[in-house]
């Protein structure tokens, strides 16, 4: 067996004496394992980091069998995000909800466009805060939780969505909350394309999307804790102010 794509790596673990396992996030074959023999040493260690764009080559005796991946770097990026905090936090909350959410071996090719592109505002330096709460809807949308945010689940009316119903993930709008609006997740403007957000909306798309994360993927995942990157992020952007 033997297949070539574009991948970027999401996480690395050593095997053995030098070899190393490496999650790629795979262009055509979805989130794939494979082992690069010397991935454990200091060689390749720039080439695999989270965020690294690489060219793959798999192979394997049979299908089912985790195979090797021979590697060629196409852009590095997480060597020029040390100084800065906030990016790092982005890219490493990137990668561990991939490895945390996607089933292995499943393409997801508008997940992978999407992610790239997010990536790379990341990379860029231009505010990419907005760009990653609406990833976050992406991938719950790729996993079968996406939320319904066009129309009120009550009234059927477009206009003055305010609210989501964590139960069905469907937006409401003021009239329709009506005495029930305290049990309603808050819906930030912004996500409905209506203008830049505030600190305080970038707060509420966090816990908007973080509610379904968690209460919603988390359980059909077998209820694993959410990666612990996330909830970083989410505190580096509390201590910048950002949410």
């Amino acid at each position: 067996m033997e297949w070539r794509d574009q991948g970027m790596v999401l996480a690395v673990r050593r095997y053995g004496e030098s070899a190393a396992i490496v999650e790629m996030f795979t262009e055509c074959h979805g989130r794939h394992a494979g082992v690069v023999q010397g991935g454990g040493g200091r060689r390749m260690a720039p080439i695999l980091q989270p965020g690294a764009q690489l060219d793959l080559t798999w192979r394997a005796r049979l299908d089912a069998h985790i195979g090797t991946f021979s590697v060629e770097p196409l852009q590095l990026r997480a060597a020029g995000l040390m100084g800065d905090q906030l990016a790092l936090s982005g890219l490493n909350a990137i990668c561990a909800l991939l490895v945390f959410a996607l089933p292995e071996r499943v393409p997801q090719p508008e997940l992978y466009t999407v992610t790239l592109r997010l990536i790379d505002q990341i990379v860029s330096g231009h505010d990419w805060v907005e760009a990653y709460l609406r990833w976050e809807l992406a991938l719950l949308e790729d996993m079968g939780f996406g939320l319904d945010l066009g129309i009120c689940a009550v009234t059927g009316a477009r206009d003055d969505l305010a609210f989501v119903s964590p139960r069905s993930g469907r937006a409401v709008s003021r009239a329709g909350a009506g005495q029930w609006a305290d049990r309603l997740l808050p819906l930030p403007s912004f996500l409905l394309g209506q203008g830049p957000a505030t600190g305080p909306e970038r707060a509420q798309a966090l816990a908007l999307t973080g509610y379904f994360l968690k209460d919603r993927l988390a359980p059909a995942l077998g209820d694993r804790p959410l990666p612990v990157a996330r909830q970083r992020l989410v505190d580096v952007l509390v201590r910048k102010n950002l949410a």
